[in-house]
Parts: structure tokens; sequence; C-alpha cells
């Protein structure tokens, strides 16, 4: 198995294929094909822009924090007000606070110059800068993972309802930190990014006048440049060394001197385990570096958007529904290439390849010759799934597999997630397709020695060749079958041969199945019938109690039952040998090698 993934943005489809141990299947080498020049052409501008101004470090630490408590790490706290929804800025955590949006718009015109191209997510950029900040401030250097997609929706009234403020008790704020998954040592270690930066004297103002537990005379000092009334926007540092990543934030808290009421609310110094914390950051700076690190990557897994939330999949499904409203036979031809792809050196794009003086393409083979169809429109899909990425990032292979799924969803079948990752092959073989797609005469045994060939069991050979419930055969295909077969319905013979004659007529069409435009079980309805079209459909079921006969009857009464197999093996199938990593390319034209 190569271990292929969910599609997160246009690009992720070039990328290496590698596990990452995060719940939203980031990775920290997201980009490292594709636009290698990404993370330093963020780092480039993060680092002119605390030159500039140490205080901004801060402010693109804490749009990172706001963007990911509301509603997930997907950029939505970037976004204007639209007719549509009021945003996240004017939120009241947010209004006259969060800052930095100007040095995002800058790093985002650097990146996408350094890439050619809008390929790196803002969400992404938005976790890059906060932690270049970090390091760019004394802190430590953390992998972040990345493949996040934007948000097209903010959110006022979810900004006010998640962002904890800074008059919430300890119990409010773990709460809010639990509702995002995150725990006690998160909440501890992920407050301390308050050891840079400023705070305005509207969020402190009640802690210094009102607060006991607090260091008098660092109360008197703040009462100075905070009044009790007016100068709302005037600043203090949050701690003595707010220009510096360190751990004096939690010597502050020992002190009684935390800026902040929720800031003091984590040492009480009556023993918690949060006080445990405290004493233990501020004394050890390795370990607050290295859990600060952790908190930050889970922090920043918080409910990203990653695969069809991308630009590329809405492109493919958006062509693959025109083509199927204008021909409802394409979507079975659609589905029928992605089958013949996997099959033939596995999913790899060739056989969309046509033939070039170094090979014969498996275009002509016997089982494709006049028989696959569909290439006009894989060539609108690259076209368009190009345009939306603003380059050629996603393999012709992998546009096979989601228009292979997006043509079953679309006549009916089940919507299923598509594993993405693969590239396209530099050749393609007449002769390996002749040798490996079974053909319509093949028997029961042929069919399943050819399916463990590739990996697939009985069930995937059962439940994928119900992919026959949509679309139409050719009269050479089932000739043999309605003249010759026994185990075939008098009445169903009958007709077929008024449409298919013992000579001539060879490309006159059939339907597969009764209800050839839906995406149903229908098909094994008919093999109990014995109206399977194709010999090897009818292989699938004899009436003499094999686990293939089980089969079909179990999907033939239980239509919940084949949708999932179906889905679970289409997966299976597509994980056929993909070409990864350095391996094949993604082609510019689908028919022919850069």
């Amino acid at each position: 198995m190569a271990g292929l993934r969910s599609l997160l943005v246009c690009i992720v489809v070039v990328a290496a294929i590698i596990v990452i141990p995060t719940s939203a299947q980031l990775s920290a080498s997201f980009y490292n094909r594709v636009c290698p020049q990404a993370l330093p052409a963020i780092r480039r501008v993060v680092k002119q822009a605390i030159f500039r101004e140490p205080r901004i470090g801060a402010s693109l630490l804490r749009l990172h924090f706001h963007d990911c408590f509301v509603n997930g790490c997907d950029g939505s706290i970037l976004l204007d007000d639209t007719s549509s929804f009021t945003g996240e800025k004017t939120a009241f955590p947010n209004a006259n606070s969060v800052r930095g949006f100007d040095v995002i718009d800058d790093i985002k015109n650097a990146v996408d110059k350094a890439c050619k191209g809008s390929v790196v997510s803002c969400a992404d950029i938005l976790a890059v800068a906060a932690r270049d900040s970090v390091f760019l401030l004394a802190g430590p250097l953390y992998q972040v993972q990345l493949g996040r997609r934007d948000a097209r929706t903010a959110s006022l009234n979810d900004a006010n309802r998640n962002l904890p403020p800074p008059v919430f008790s300890f119990s409010q704020l773990l709460s809010t930190f639990q509702a995002h998954e995150l725990d006690l040592t998160d909440l501890v270690v992920l407050s301390a990014a308050h050891t840079i930066g400023l705070a305005r004297c509207g969020t402190f103002r009640a802690r210094i006048y009102n607060d006991t537990n607090i260091d008098p005379n660092f109360a008197a000092s703040a009462r100075q440049n905070c009044p009790s009334s007016g100068g709302d926007d005037n600043t203090e540092p949050l701690d003595a060394t707010t220009r510096r990543f360190d751990t004096v934030y939690f010597k502050s808290l020992l002190q009684q001197k935390g800026l902040l009421h929720s800031d003091q609310e984590l040492y009480k110094n009556n023993g918690t385990d949060s006080d445990k914390l405290v004493l233990k950051y501020s004394r050890n700076p390795f370990a607050f570096a290295r859990d600060f690190s952790a908190s930050m990557i889970k922090m920043g897994s918080i409910k990203p958007l990653t695969g069809n939330d991308g630009e590329a999949l809405p492109a493919i499904r958006k062509v693959v529904k025109r083509a199927i409203s204008q021909e409802p036979r394409i979507g079975a031809s659609l589905l029928r290439l992605h089958f013949h792809d996997c099959f033939v050196n596995g999913c790899d794009g060739s056989v969309l390849l046509d033939d070039t003086a170094n090979f014969i393409g498996e275009k002509t083979a016997f089982p494709n010759l006049n028989s696959i169809r569909g290439f006009n429109v894989i060539d609108d899909i690259k076209k368009a799934v190009d345009k939306a990425c603003y380059k050629s990032v996603v393999s012709c292979a992998d546009i096979l597999a989601v228009a292979a799924r997006d043509s079953v969803s679309i006549l009916g079948g089940l919507d299923y997630e598509v594993r993405l990752g693969r590239r396209d092959a530099r050749n393609a073989s007449v002769n390996d397709a002749n040798r490996n797609l079974p053909p319509p005469f093949f028997s029961f045994s042929q069919l399943l020695s050819n399916f463990q060939a590739h990996g697939l069991n009985l069930k995937d050979l059962v439940v994928l060749s119900a992919a026959h419930t949509i679309g139409l055969a050719r009269c050479t295909s089932f000739r043999a079958r309605i003249y010759n077969d026994t185990n075939i319905d008098p009445k169903f013979a009958a007709s077929a041969k008024y449409n298919c004659p013992t000579t001539g007529g060879d490309n006159n069409t059939r339907p597969l199945d009764s209800t050839t435009r839906r995406f149903d079980n229908v098909y094994f309805k008919a093999l109990l019938q014995q109206k399977g079209l194709l010999h090897s459909d009818q292989e699938l079921y004899k009436n003499n109690g094999t686990d293939s006969d089980k089969l079909v009857l179990k999907y033939s009464r239980n239509s919940e039952s084949f949708a999932k197999d179906f889905a679970n093996s289409m997966i299976n199938m597509g994980n056929i040998k993909p070409l990864t990593g350095n391996n094949g390319e993604v082609r510019l034209n689908c028919r022919k090698i850069n």
C-alpha cells in the first residue's frame, strides 16, 4: 500500500506521501515539492516586519491564536466584512486589538511571487508567521504542520463566543481550552505567548484597580499609564522582557505581577496542578520551549479545513457534472477509465497517453480499442483544475480517481473520500494492457485470479463488477453470451439479439442493466434473474451457494451495504501501485509526457 491520503489543497497531490500524526492529516513537508521557497519567503517578510517594529511578532502570534479558536485554523480572522456576513475583526476581543493584517498581505504577495501562483493558504501563512515570530524573538523553532485551506466565511458572533476574554476565571479558561480539545498543560504553556507584546489598558484596568492578588508596586506603576477612566488604548508590556520570548512571564506570575486577570489565574500559590506547571516553567526554559512547541502544533490542528474544502476537487466535479448532464453515459466511461488505468501497472494515468515514437500506449489494446472514451472530458477537467490551482499541480492519475468518484456520486452512488497523491507515468504499454485487463468472456476463476494478482479479493471482484450498473456494452462484448450461454434468461437473450446479430453490428450498444443512468443495486438483481449482459458478470452468480453467490444476494437486498463496500473497494483499487514521491511526474497535458 502506498499510503495515499485526502487532497488538502490544489498542490498536495505532488507532495511526498508521508504519515503525520495529526488529526487533520497535515504535513510538515506539505509545500516541499511544489514550492520549497514558500516558508523562507514567509520568514523573510516576518523578519523585516519585526526589525521595523518588534511588537508585530506578538501581533502575528495573536492572529494565529484568534484564528484557531474561532471555528478552527482556517484564516477566517483575516476576512473583511461582506454583504453575506460580518466577520471577526470587529468582535469584542478583536476590535482595536488584533493587528498585523498588512504584514499578512505582504507575506501573501511574497509567497505568491515565490511560488509563481497562489498555492499557499492564508491559514498556513498565519501558522508559519506565528512560529517565525516566536523564533525570531528567541523562542523555539518548532516544525509547523501544513495543508490547511481557507474559510469562505467568518462569524462575528462565533468570535465573541469562543475567544476567552482577559476577565475569565481559571475554570472558565480551562473550560474554553477543553472545548477546543486542549488540556491544562496547553492552557498554561500557550498563555505564555504573553511573554511578548503589549496589552491595552481596557484589558487590564479591572485587575490593577480591583484584584487583591497583585503586587501593590506593580499595580501602582500600571495605574500611571491606565487611569480609572479614559486611556483605553494606552498600552503596557505584558512582562518585563516583552521583546524576548522567554520564561519571565511565569516568574512574573510567581510575584503576582501578571498583567491580565486571566494570566494571574494560572497561579494562585495553593498547590494546584496549574501552580505546579507555572513553577516548573519558571525554572526550566527547556521544558517550556518543548511544551510550548508541542501545544502550538496541537492548537494549529484545531478543525482545519482539508480535503474537499480545496479548489481542485470542486473544479473536477463541476466539469464531470456538466459532462454527465450533456451525456449521462459519460459517467460510466469516466469510471471505466479509472478501472482500466489502475489494472495496467497501477493507477498512474498511463491509459491517457497517446502513442509516441518510444512506445505504443494502452488506447489501442484489445480491451480498450473502440471502447474506452471520455478523453476529451479529462482534457477539460485538467484545464479547469490548472486554472483553479494557478498551475499544473494535480496529476492526471488523481483526476481519473476523482472523476470516477464524482461520476458515481452524481449518478446516485455514495460520495466516498478519494485518496490522492498519485503521480503520472512517463510511458504506457499496449502489451501490458492486453495482459492485465480482464475480458468479458473470463470465467469466475480467471476473474478472481486477475483481481488477486492486483491485490484485490473476492469482495472487491463482486462489488467492483457492479460498476456495470451504469453504462452500455458493445455487441462484440456480449454476442457470445446471448447466443451460446445456457445460464441466461431466454427472453432477455432474445431481446438482446435484436440489436446484436450473429454477424455485423459490432459497435451496437445495449444497457448493462435496466437502470443504466442510475448507480444502484439493480445489477445484482439482474444476476439473480440470469440477466447479466456479459458472461463475466453472470459468472459471479451461479446459484450454487458459493461465497460469490452470497455476496450477490446480499447486495441485491441491501443497497447500503453495496454502497459502503463499493466505496471501500474503489479506495482499495485506487491504491494499486501508484507512483509517488520522486517517481513519475505531473503532466501538463494528460495525453503526453512532459
